[in-house]
This record gives structure tokens, sequence and C-alpha cells, in this order.
């Protein structure tokens, strides 16, 4: 009997089946259980790639930027003109170490060529034309490539936008003064913070608060908005320095000085007092605070009446922020 024509065996037929039947339940529960498991992965990823989010974006609230042990270069940019000035360093070095190389080696080839050993009888030779054509162009052509981006330079640092917010910092022997030019006009004082009041400004974090760098009381600015800077002193001649926003400018008493700044980050600044001014002159820190245009109004308006309580507030609120992180994707 030929195999088609046999008959079928419906009993083994229908285990077959069963078993076929069976084994693509199980594929399919396995699968069901790989997506799900795959799904709770991917949710976990979420969950951990928020979180990291979240404590990079509120440590960088907490801390935008000061100088660190064994530094080499500059603080991160937290303007524009920062960003500039750290571009225009990188373009000068592409002139200045290829000069300075060749220079080295030609002191180095006259030396050894020029020696009396192998050269006992020296050139007369007083002029050469083409020698005298190329080290005087060559500088020129270096000087013109360094001049315009750097006239550009200039130009943008004495070419603000329009200012929303105008702060006069006048220097003492040894701290800072401020004044906010406001309707309502603010002004208080900027100290040296000491160790032995860091537990009731609630600064006792030196991460956050360095030691010789923290003040009592930050300058308070909002982000993104045009601050201009009016510098003066009333005793020697200071200077007002904050590098993360490439600013410096010098307070001569009787003299206001104009300089602006714009700063793109939220966070804590930190710069000193960067002309001798006698001998508490490494006692003079800046700290300038960026935060957002609402935490701003409210802290103008609670530091009319008490600096010292709307500094606490402005504190406790950042803080809040930095241990509460948003989580999305569940």
């Amino acid at each position: 009997m030929s195999a088609n024509n046999r008959p079928i065996n419906r009993q083994g037929y229908n285990r077959e089946k069963m078993l076929v039947d069976r084994i693509i339940a199980t594929n399919k529960a396995v699968a069901g259980k790989g997506s799900a498991m795959k799904k709770q992965i991917l949710t976990g990823s979420a969950v951990v790639f928020g979180a990291v989010s979240g404590l990079l974006a509120s440590a960088a609230g907490a801390l935008a930027d000061k100088p660190v042990d064994w530094q080499l270069s500059w603080q991160d940019a937290a303007t524009k003109i920062a960003d500039q000035i750290h571009w225009f360093e990188r373009y000068s070095l592409m002139f200045i170490i290829p000069v300075t190389v060749l220079v080295l080696l030609l002191l180095l080839w006259c030396i050894v060529r020029f020696r009396k050993g192998a050269n006992p009888v020296a050139s007369k030779t007083s002029h050469n034309t083409t020698i005298e054509v190329i080290w005087t162009l060559g500088p020129v052509i270096i000087l013109l490539f360094l001049a315009i981006p750097s006239f550009q330079l200039l130009t943008a640092q004495y070419s603000p936008d329009e200012p929303k917010l105008t702060v006069k910092a006048t220097g003492y022997q040894w701290y800072w003064g401020y004044e906010y030019q406001t309707e309502e006009p603010l002004s208080f004082d900027a100290l040296l913070l000491k160790d032995a009041d860091r537990e009731a400004a609630g600064k006792q974090d030196l991460a956050a608060y360095p030691r010789l760098l923290a003040v009592d009381n930050e300058v308070v600015v909002p982000v993104d908005t045009t601050v201009r800077l009016l510098v003066t002193a009333a005793d020697v001649i200071h200077s007002w320095a904050m590098p993360a926003f490439g600013v410096k400018m010098d307070g001569v008493p009787g003299r206001n000085n104009e300089t602006w700044f714009k700063a793109a980050r939220e966070g804590l600044y930190y710069g000193q007092c960067s002309e001798l001014c006698g001998k508490d002159h490494a006692y003079m820190p800046i700290a300038v605070r960026v935060v957002s245009q609402e935490r701003y109004d409210t802290w103008l308006a609670a530091a009319r009446t008490d600096i010292t309580g709307a500094n606490k507030t402005l504190m406790a609120e950042i803080e809040n922020d930095n241990k509460s992180v948003t989580v999305a994707g569940n």
C-alpha cells in the first residue's frame, strides 16, 4: 500500500496535534513574558537614565563653576563672551606654538652650524634682501590674522544688548558692596564667609561653598538676562573678576567703570578681587548665583526687607530641587 493511500491513525494524529498546540501556546507565553520583561527593562532603563540626568542637572544647578586644585585650563564658559575668549586663546596658540618652535630650532641650528669649531671664519654678509622681506612680511601677516578676531572680540565685549538689570559693585578694604538699581533699590555687603558662621548660614557643604571663596550674601541675577555692572571703589583700586563670565573690570575710586554679562546657565559662580589692594586682598571673594527669572523676582521682593532670610529661602528651594528627581516614561 502506498503511503498516500495508507489510513490515518486518528489517535496518533490527535496526540501530535495536541502536542503542537501545547508547544505553540508555550512559545506564546514565553514571548509574552519576554515582552513584559523587555518592557520592564526598558522602563527600568528609563528610570535610571532619568535619575542620572536629573542628578546631573541638579548638580549643575547647585554649583556651576569654581577654581579646582591643579587646574591648568579655563573654567567652563557661562557666557558667550567667555566662550569667544576661550576660542581666541586656542586660535592664538595656533600661531604662537609654531613661531616658538621655529625660533627655537633656528637658535639651535645657529648654535651648532656657526660655532667656532664648525665655522672658524665668520661671514661678513650684512644684508640679505630675501630674508629681510620674509622676516618683515611674515610677522605682519601673522599680526593681521590675530588682530581681526581680536578687534571683533573687543567690539563684542563693548557692545552689549539692552540691559534689563543694573548692579553697582563697590570695592572696599576688604569686601564688596552691591546696589541693585531697580525701582526700589536694594543694597547689601558681601563678606568672606567665616568657618564659624557656616552652620548659621546653612553653608556647611564645602563643595558648594568653598573655603575662601564663599560669601555671606551672593549676588543673585536671572539667567539669560543682560546685566550691566558698574564697578567702582571707595578706598584703593580693586578689580571685580568672574572667570566663567569672561569679566574683569577695575574699580577705581571716584570713577564708575562699566561692563556686562549674560549668564546662560543657572548655578553658583565664584571669582575674586584681581588687583592687589592691601593685606587682605586674598580674602575678598565674589559669588554670583544665577537663577530663573521667577526665583529672582521672588528673591528680590523678599531681599528688600530681609536679605538673610531671602538668601536662605532661595538656598532651600534650590536644595529641594536637587533632592527631587523627576522620572518620565512610567
